[in-house]
């Protein structure tokens, strides 16, 4: 499941990566490369808590790594898409 969901992150991370700066691309290759470093060593990790601790530091790692890009690119504004946000408010429904 998990490989599913970074196959997945991947390929969207691809579709949008004509959206970003090469500087932006870069600083997120890279930190994406240090992540899947961080991954292979979990998945080489028996279960138990120390592999669940890798893996969410893998996850982290990525994770700034994306965040390090958007900022790059827009100047720290976070689009609604970005935060799972919807676009648009949704109407009150004690007004109506």
């Amino acid at each position: 499941m998990r490989k599913m969901f970074i196959t997945l992150a991947a390929t969207s991370a691809l579709a949008l990566g004509a959206c970003q700066s090469p500087a932006a691309d870069k600083v997120e290759d890279q930190a994406e490369a240090k992540a899947d470093v961080i991954d292979e060593q979990a998945d080489a990790m028996p279960e138990g808590a120390a592999k669940e601790a890798t893996e969410a530091k893998a996850d982290a790692v990525e994770a700034a790594g994306e965040e390090k890009a958007n900022a790059m690119d827009d100047n720290g504004e976070i689009a609604p898409s970005e935060v799972g946000a919807p676009a648009t408010a949704p109407a009150d429904p004690a007004k109506k």
